[in-house]
């Protein structure tokens, strides 16, 4: 009995003592962004492996996509070709940097895969593109850029 009433004592004040020592911070100031559906964007990247080599790019409709694909492939032997598609925020579209988080969702009623300069921005276009109840979502973040 002792040993239990110490057990439950020792847990008890460690819980105490983690959240006394964890630092907390409040933001002064609060900025909300709205997103919605339409400031979504949907790239396409494709690939062509020929005879001669590896060729990859980024078009921002199917079509472009498909024409670099061909005009790529024209006069060699194709060994494989993919065309996949990502969302992108608008905003982030032609912006320069790099992009820092790669996201995929699973949901009741299909896939999809998207590139965010923010995790924040990253769960929010999950939230949207998602239909349905979500199965599973991994974010993957790159390094940390200098």
């Amino acid at each position: 009995m002792k040993r239990t009433i110490l057990i439950i004592a020792t847990v008890v004040f460690g819980l105490l003592n983690l959240n006394a020592t964890t630092i907390t911070t409040e933001p002064n100031s609060v900025t909300t962004a709205t997103m919605t559906k339409d400031d979504l964007v949907k790239v396409y990247d494709w690939y062509v492996k020929t005879t001669t080599g590896e060729f990859r790019g980024t078009a921002k409709t199917l079509f472009d996509a498909k024409r670099r694909a061909n005009l790529v492939g024209q006069n060699e032997v194709v060994l494989e070709q993919k065309i996949s598609n990502y969302f992108i925020l608008k905003s982030e579209l032609n912006k320069k940097e790099s992009r820092l988080y790669f996201w995929e969702v699973k949901s009741e009623k299909g896939e999809a895969k998207g590139f965010s300069t923010s995790e924040v921005s990253a769960k929010k276009m999950i939230q949207l593109v998602a239909k349905g109840d979500v199965i599973s979502y991994k974010i993957i973040a790159s390094k940390q850029l200098k």
